[in-house]
């Protein structure tokens, strides 16, 4: 794993990020969506964040995607100093710290640009992303029960975030 390197999101880095996002989401177990989005609605997503400087990082094997974090600013100006981080890491690239480096280069970054609370949502029986997330400062906030169906299972929903400072 030493040989990964954390970047900024490039343009260049979309499609390989389109196919670690579809890697993850269909798993159907981590994130909120069975598939990834088509890839131009993908290109659109990644550069409405550039365009609203939100950060985005993505971890690299060599030129492949592996794995990325975000955090999007609210749009309205009354939440505006609030941020949800979306990640994911590709199995395989899991359980070796890279989850940690993502988190917090991209709360660095959010923090830069003047972010005071960042959010996230979290399936309650992931419990080794809710460790990572409790590791860097984010506390519990609430749970959404049977928040999540996928094949028919619900899942509770954790609300966390964590606040500058």
């Amino acid at each position: 794993m030493s040989g990964i390197v954390l970047q900024p999101m490039q343009p260049d880095f979309v499609e390989s990020f389109h196919q670690a996002l579809d890697a993850v989401a269909r798993e159907r177990r981590y994130l909120s969506m069975l598939e990834a989005p088509p890839l131009e609605r993908l290109r659109d997503f990644v550069a409405g964040l550039k365009h609203g400087n939100n950060p985005q990082f993505v971890a690299l094997d060599g030129a492949r995607v592996v794995g990325w974090c975000d955090i999007r600013r609210h749009d309205r100006e009354i939440h505006a100093h609030r941020g949800v981080l979306g990640m994911g890491i590709v199995d395989g690239y899991r359980g070796a710290g890279l989850g940690k480096r993502l988190i917090e280069t991209t709360l660095a970054a959010s923090w830069e640009i003047g972010l005071h609370r960042v959010e996230l949502d979290v399936h309650a029986d992931n419990t080794r992303a809710i460790r990572l997330y409790e590791s860097v400062g984010f506390l519990r906030e609430g749970v959404a029960r049977d928040a999540v169906r996928i094949d028919g299972r619900f899942v509770d929903v954790i609300h966390m975030a964590i606040l500058r400072g």
